[in-house]
């Protein structure tokens, strides 16, 4: 037969859309072409297939042989497609028997002596083969990574020899297992027990109220009051991460080339890049699209400590992923879409020297170096944080005397999860994500209550953002209470949020 077909996997973001390898064996002078938008790796491969070939004892055709990789407009990456095209050229010359190819996808890159290398975004091509229900085939190094998807039959190889004598002789490959995915509550190994965080009662009570309706907070106080220790506790107080969030997760971590930790994988992400951090690494970019560390706090907390240090630039890209959930990167080569739906807690110093406001009285910062500090945060990012709260100094006999009682960062956990229990049951989403219809609906006042939020509008100057989030605000609070309809209470202290 002169000509053949196998199926691949392209990597665009965390996609992973399909591939036909479609190749023809004719006469003509001995060449290999590869057409449908190759770079340079993939033109590479050429040489590589035709080692792999002749060093596993067998038959390379010496004829004018065509590959094409469909659909034409994607662009195509990296080694990932060595093994589909080699498969394909020895069923086009009749070694295999091609009919038996159209029920596999093939996944790895060749060494020159016929071994299979591991390739990035093995996760998402498994997520993607499931829908199929064909059997994909990758390299054992990526095992088991790909083991994380349920439902998917997927088989491994150490290289072409072991492939090519399960088509023609139909020996065994080994068989990823699809283990049973399990529910881990609490954060990563760095997060913090709340009930450790000596006294600071209002901004633990703020922090759950973040956790609980998936708002953006900002601490503010001098430094050591503990600002960076309250964020650190907030991934062990979320819920637990559901399977298709944890495999969304992972497939991301695929794609950034991390290493995945199968025991831990379904644990909140807890990001904290230092303020040095460019635009491009806060968003994602390079060469072929990585994601960025908003895409790698998907579904956790991204921890901006020293906010106003950052460069204002990079505060700036925040804007869009803040409100949409997604990050769009557009290059001269690709445009791809990586989710972002984070979680942004941030902190900061009142004045340069951190001591405005302080009753010691140590700050010596002018009027103009504080403005100057304070201006380096534009409006509009502040106007996308929900709350900020001011974070006290402890007296000494805070810090010293006995431990009050306070809850876990268990107990809250439970609390919190019965709070996301009601949003989800009442619009299917967190009240952070709420639209402004959805807004009308859910978050109604009374009279009383829409007398307090006009005057604070007027008196506060809230854009209709501003004005949208205190609403939401309001809703998470009175879920908080488990109050079916916004109390006074609950509004006052969401409004004082917004007053620091």
């Amino acid at each position: 037969m002169s000509l053949a077909t196998t199926f691949s996997r392209a990597l665009v973001g965390v996609d992973a859309p399909l591939v036909t390898v479609e190749t023809h064996i004719s006469n003509g002078l001995p060449c290999l072409n590869i057409v449908g938008l190759p770079e340079t790796a993939v033109k590479e491969s050429k040489e590589r297939v035709r080692s792999a070939i002749i060093n596993s004892n067998l038959e390379f055709p010496t004829r004018r042989i065509t590959i094409n990789l469909a659909p034409a407009d994607l662009p195509k990456v990296g080694g990932r497609y060595d093994l589909a095209i080699a498969l394909s050229i020895l069923a086009a010359a009749g070694q295999l028997p091609a009919d038996a190819l159209m029920q596999y996808e093939f996944l790895g890159e060749l060494a020159l002596g016929g071994e299979l290398r591991g390739v990035l975004g093995v996760l998402p091509a498994a997520i993607q083969t499931r829908t199929t229900q064909r059997v994909l085939i990758i390299p054992s190094a990526n095992g088991a990574e790909a083991s994380m998807v349920s439902q998917c039959t997927v088989h491994h190889a150490a290289g072409l020899t072991a492939i090519f004598d399960m088509l023609v002789n139909g020996s065994k490959l080994g068989r990823c297992s699809s283990g049973t995915f399990t529910r881990i509550s609490g954060g990563t190994s760095n997060s913090i027990e709340l009930s450790s965080v000596r006294g600071q009662l209002l901004p633990k009570r703020a922090l759950q109220i973040a956790a609980a309706g998936g708002h953006n907070i900002l601490f503010k106080g001098p430094p050591g009051t503990g600002k960076t220790m309250l964020a650190s506790t907030l991934p062990g107080i979320l819920p637990a991460l559901e399977e298709a969030e944890a495999l969304e997760l992972a497939a991301i971590r695929s794609v950034a080339s991390q290493q995945i930790d199968l025991s831990n994988f379904a644990v909140r992400p807890f990001r904290s890049p230092h303020h040095t951090a460019t635009a491009a690494a806060m968003v994602g970019g390079g060469i072929r699209g990585c994601p960025g560390e908003v895409s790698l706090a998907h579904k956790g907390v991204l921890f901006l400590d020293e906010l106003p240090e950052f460069n204002r630039k990079v505060l700036e890209v925040l804007r869009e992923p803040m409100e949409s959930g997604v990050i769009t990167l557009s290059r001269a080569n690709y445009r791809i879409q990586f989710p972002a739906n984070f979680q942004l807690v941030a902190a900061m110093n009142p004045c340069p020297c951190g001591y405005y406001g302080d009753p010691s009285g140590r700050c010596n910062c002018t009027t103009e170096r504080i403005e100057s500090y304070l201006h380096k945060i534009s409006g509009p990012l502040l106007d996308r944080i929900d709350m900020v709260v001011n974070v006290p100094r402890l007296s000494h006999a805070e810090m010293c005397g006995p431990a009050p009682d306070s809850p876990g960062s268990n107990q809250v956990r439970k609390k919190i999860a019965a709070c996301n229990r009601i949003q989800l049951a009442r619009n299917s989403k967190q009240n952070c994500n709420l639209t402004s219809r959805e807004i009308e609906k859910f978050c109604c006042l009374d009279k009383a209550g829409n007398k307090i939020l006009s005057k604070a509008m007027e008196r506060l100057q809230f854009s209709a953002r501003g004005y949208h989030r205190t609403l939401k605000l309001a809703r998470t609070i009175a879920d908080f209470e488990s109050r079916n309809s916004i109390a006074e209470q609950d509004l006052l202290e969401a409004i004082s949020y917004r007053l620091s």
